[in-house]
């Protein structure tokens, strides 16, 4: 088989560049002439060694260069193939009737208990049934959370079509699924997830129904333990290494998992060298207030850290000034957050609290979800009516690189701007600033920690040089300042005329915008 495995390479390599290559042309070629069938077996499974995707008349051809474009539009529903998939999954270990009875009701005390031991800080231990509550509870959330912060990437051409994949800490399969599903049906995707738990069993179950040029290969280790050279391809030069200095993954997801690792640091920090030079290394976590500030803790702990020697990889360039302190002077030098953070401050980074999160549309509410919850005994006197549907879609993620590229790239000066470092000589002074909006409005955010039933609207702003909590507040909404509500997530604006005051009850600054307030949002 090794010999028929080199030949059907050697054959590909050759007409990948001058025809589509047919299985059947191929077998012709072969020692034994293999059925195509077999044919068609090995090129799949070198295909993402040869950037090989497969169309939907059996040919292969070369992936394409281009960029993926972000994607239009709001996430709707969980897609109904894997609604099925998780259906018969379900019915095949409970019973065609799950939902119901002692099987319904086992699931539904797993999901208080797992949902219970999270907000309560404990360890979840993932077996057969807390895998199959999880997937119920949040699956469909986190497929659709990961989609809107790959559009930060997209945005920018920074998702390509040929995409090697970690996934530490994988579960059951939302980052996934949504990575799948965002990508266009000729992209190459070499999928490798890192899970040890029972949730590995449903998200290869998941995995399958998934396109035919998407390659998933699950390692079932802990991403303590999970060693980098196990995902290499073995075939020396031509191979794929992502321990090599110049190879690596094009994006590692590390989503929902650093909140569970007693040494998140150490872990993302492991992640990152695996990255190729121009990778990306997405980490998400859940919007409550624990995870959120953690994984900005994260983010911070590993910023400027440089992984590799600094002449490892030297990028062409026509500079002679020998300054080894010049990130750009290197593919991989510090780690950087690419966003949705920004830093808009030469040499400054933020120290508050660093509590920001998403807020995206619920999804429509999945078939398993509604029926878990509708078959809740009536005499379940802790039961509210969905208890068991979660479809909002509310995330923190982070987004780091090794290339010293920020989505935002801005330099401000005093000159012009006030710094939210020295905004504490600014008060009760209208003063003109730069700021990233990094919240949906929190006026009626019970849980955000700055009470609930405010009738302005509140946003978190950050210029990235920030000590301190920083909100600007609408007073007055005119014409001239109705860019901050209509500004997305991540989005830069410019205030003229902003009132700034502290807020003693929360500790914090607050940038009153109203009818003396210019706010534009900046392309």
């Amino acid at each position: 088989m090794s010999d028929q495995r080199e030949a059907v390479r050697s054959n590909a390599k050759y007409l990948r560049n001058v025809r589509p290559i047919d299985p059947e042309e191929i077998c012709e070629y072969v020692a034994g002439n293999p059925h195509p069938a077999v044919v068609r077996q090995l090129l799949r499974e070198e295909a993402a060694d040869l950037g090989l995707v497969e169309r939907d008349d059996g040919t292969f051809v070369p992936v394409e260069d281009d960029p993926v474009r972000p994607r239009r539009g709001p996430v709707e529903q969980f897609p109904s193939e894997y609604e099925r998939r998780l259906e018969d999954l379900l019915a095949d270990r409970y019973g065609p009737n799950w939902f119901e009875g002692v099987s319904g009701d086992l699931l539904r005390s797993t999901i208080r208990r797992f949902k219970a031991d999270y907000l309560e800080g404990r360890s979840v231990e993932y077996d057969d049934d807390v895998a199959a509550g999880y997937a119920i509870y949040h699956l469909p959330a986190y497929y659709a959370a990961v989609q809107y912060a790959l559009d930060d990437l997209a945005d920018r051409g920074l998702l390509g079509r040929d995409l090697r994949v970690l996934d530490i800490g994988a579960g059951v399969g939302g980052p996934a699924l949504g990575l799948c599903d965002y990508l266009p049906e000729d992209a190459l995707v070499d999928y490798r997830a890192v899970e040890p738990s029972a949730a590995a069993d449903v998200l290869e179950e998941l995995l399958a129904e998934t396109g035919r040029n998407v390659h998933p290969t699950i390692h079932r280790t802990t991403a303590e333990a999970f060693d980098p050279a196990e995902a290499a391809d073995g075939e020396g030069s031509a191979g794929f290494d992502p321990t090599a200095p110049d190879d690596g993954f094009d994006l590692v997801l590390a989503c929902n998992v650093l909140s569970e690792l007693e040494d998140p640091v150490a872990v993302a920090r492991s992640a990152l060298e695996t990255l190729a030079p121009a990778g990306t290394l997405l980490a998400m976590a859940p919007a409550d207030k624990n995870t959120s500030v953690g994984l900005r803790e994260v983010e911070r702990d590993l910023e400027g850290e440089r992984l590799w020697d600094r002449d490892e990889v030297p990028v062409d360039t026509d500079d002679e000034d020998e300054n080894d302190d010049d990130p750009a002077k290197y593919r991989r030098g510090a780690v950087t957050v690419y966003g949705p953070t920004v830093r808009l401050w030469p040499g400054e980074t933020p120290s508050d609290r660093g509590w920001s999160f998403d807020v995206r549309p619920a999804l429509e509410t999945p078939s398993f979800q509604r029926r878990l919850d509708e078959a809740t005994p009536a005499d379940d006197a802790d039961h509210a009516p969905g208890e068991f549907e979660n479809v909002d879609v509310q995330f923190s993620y982070s987004l780091l690189r090794v290339d010293g590229r920020r989505r935002i790239e801005m330099a401000l000066n005093t000159g012009k701007w006030a710094k939210m470092a020295e905004m504490e000589r600014h008060v009760t002074e209208r003063i003109d600033l730069m700021a990233a909006k990094l919240s949906r409005s929190l006026s009626d955010e019970g849980a955000t920690g700055r009470g609930g039933g405010r009738s302005n609207p509140l946003f978190k702003i950050s210029d990235g040089s920030e000590d301190t909590d920083h909100y600007a507040v609408v007073t007055r909404e005119t014409a001239l300042n109705r860019d901050l509500l209509e500004a997305d997530y991540g989005e830069i604006c410019s205030f003229e005329g902003a009132l700034a005051l502290w807020n003693d009850d929360e500790g914090a600054y607050n940038l009153v915008v109203d009818e003396e307030t210019i706010v534009d949002r900046v392309a």
